[in-house]
């Protein structure tokens, strides 16, 4: 039995959380969810007297929340300074922040800050920046000769070359999406930079086209055509046409890919490039749970090579994985060796030892976080030195796991601790309550064949036998999806599932999905989503097939 909550405990939770909306919510969203709550956890709804003293201290909770965000001034007074700000007098919050006309620009500013992630979601921004560093002289030093020579005592690390790009995707109707993209690039102090506008259009379920357009200040403009095409279930061919204008004239430019699924986890590909750098180019993708391999052999001008690289997955909670490559061709030799690792949620961070011949010893350092890629190549030296390959190796592991202990675990247990058995004990009492309310809702749900809830579950979910023990990291939720049923309904937001009236985070940090399964028309259904991926429920397409 869940153990009773203090004052205490009850107050720290989140306004937002505790009534289900996001931190977007208009006011006719923050009503509806109100209203709802309140019927609820209505003392008079519960004859058990513990869980009418839990529903009454819960009912005047809720109360108080709705209070502050139906105002659209104390609501922005939480959202700035959180509960703190609300508990000092008017005029303190006002001393603190000058003049009243400051907290509405605050306010306003939050607007505008929900109104650019409403935006992104839609238009799908992707970019990269990648800087490039030189620190030969890290390694590759003179001492001797220059050591009377003013600064020479020091390391010069310089920028050498950088590159910045962007896209974005504007959908204009159910089959057409505008592109825009842009870059910009700069080397040992010259630069330029292109701007590129594409329109996308699907023009059945097999295949789609797209004009792009563009114009720089080093290239000229830019006419292309880009097809992509579905021949048999598992064969699929791309074609992409250029013309390119510049003061040489007009330069064409064509490919075209043809792949092959050749089994569940393998695809062959085969490629033609016609134009300045004219190449043929084959290669086998074999891509499983647990390992990547990729090999591929070039024909071409001005290059041509052999590659075979392999990735290993492990199966752990960071999504762990290590590769090594071997690329050799008529510009030499390439041995690439590194490693990559989760490090939140939205966050990936990888590094690399680049050994090559002419090339010399490179360490590159990349950065995925959500849809941005930023990629850090750093030169150290045009030799093969044992040093440069000892600390391009070295550097980076110190560096990570003093990261990890030193900022990440203190982060991720400042989270859990937040999160943890008080929240816990609010959710198994938040569940308790439910329980009548449900019994009607499925009542009223069966008279007229509607939604029911057979099973939910939350969290992170591993098919993978040999980690049965990590299951503990899904929890129940059938009761509160189905107290959030309404007229056969059941529509979840754009937001983490935690926040929710009955749930809780059970692995902080790591992704999560929520699967159901349930009943409509006296038909099973069954769907997972993602974490903050929205849901609608019932829909056709998740109805489960039991022909044969």
């Amino acid at each position: 039995m869940a153990t009773a909550l203090s004052e205490e405990e009850l107050d720290n939770e989140d306004y937002y959380s505790l009534l289900n909306v996001r931190r977007e919510a208009s006011s006719e969203e923050l009503k509806a969810a109100y209203r709802r709550l309140c019927m609820l956890y209505h003392p008079d709804k519960h004859r058990d007297p513990e869980l009418k003293s839990q529903a009454e201290r819960l009912f005047n909770l809720v109360h108080q929340a709705y209070e502050v965000l139906s105002d659209p001034q104390t609501r922005a007074i939480y959202d700035i300074y959180g509960k703190r700000g609300l508990e000092m007098e008017g005029w303190e919050v006002v001393e603190r922040r000058r003049t009243p006309a400051e907290i509405r620009e605050e306010f306003e500013r939050l607007q505008r800050e929900r109104e650019e992630r409403r935006l992104q979601q839609r238009t799908n921004p992707k970019g990269t920046i990648s800087v490039g560093v030189d620190a030969t002289d890290l390694f590759d030093r003179y001492d001797e000769e220059y050591e009377d020579v003013s600064g020479s005592g020091f390391p010069q690390i310089e920028i050498n070359k950088m590159h910045i790009s962007q896209s974005i995707e504007a959908p204009l109707t159910a089959t057409d999406t505008a592109i825009l993209s842009g870059s910009l690039s700069t080397q040992n102090g010259n630069g330029g930079g292109s701007v590129n506008f594409a329109l996308r259009r699907v023009t059945s379920a097999k295949g789609w086209g797209e004009l792009e357009f563009g114009a720089g200040d080093l290239q000229g403009p830019l006419f292309g055509l880009k097809l992509f095409r579905n021949l048999t279930p598992r064969c699929f061919v791309t074609t992409n046409c250029a013309l390119q204008f510049s003061s040489r004239g007009i330069r064409p430019g064509l490919t075209t890919v043809l792949a092959r699924n050749l089994d569940k986890n393998t695809v062959g590909y085969l490629q033609w490039r016609w134009g300045i750098q004219s190449a043929m180019n084959t290669s086998i993708v074999r891509d499983t749970k647990t390992s990547h391999f990729t090999v591929a052999l070039q024909l071409g001008i001005p290059h041509s090579f052999a590659l075979i690289s392999y990735q290993h997955k492990f199966q752990d909670d960071d999504q762990t994985r290590v590769k090594g490559s071997l690329k050799a061709g008529f510009f030499g030799t390439v041995v690439e060796y590194g490693a990559e690792r989760k490090i939140s949620r939205h966050s990936v961070l990888g590094a690399a030892v680049s050994i090559g011949v002419p090339q010399g010893v490179s360490l590159k350092v990349k950065l995925n976080r959500a849809s941005q890629t930023y990629f850090f190549p750093i030169h150290l030296t045009d030799q093969l030195l044992p040093s440069a390959v000892f600390y391009a190796t070295v550097g980076p592991l110190v560096v990570y796991f003093a990261m990890h202990r030193l900022i990440i675990k203190p982060y991720l247990r400042v989270e859990r601790a937040w999160r943890g058995p008080n929240h816990v004990i609010l959710v198994l009492w938040q569940v308790r309550l439910m329980q009548e309310s449900v019994r009607r809702i499925i009542e009223a749900e069966e008279s007229r064949m509607g939604l029911i809830i057979v099973n939910a579950w939350y969290g992170k979910f591993v098919n993978d036998k040999s980690r049965k023990s990590e299951k503990v990291k899904v929890i129940d939720v059938t009761v509160p999806l189905q107290c959030l049923v309404k007229d056969s309904k059941l529509i979840l937001t754009e937001a983490s599932k935690a926040g929710l009236p009955g749930f809780y985070d059970p692995c902080v940090g790591e992704e999560k999905n929520l699967k159901v399964l349930y009943q409509f028309r006296g038909v099973l259904h069954q769907v997972m989503v993602l974490d903050s991926e929205a849901l609608r429920i019932p829909k056709q397409s998740h109805r489960i097939d039991t022909d044969g």
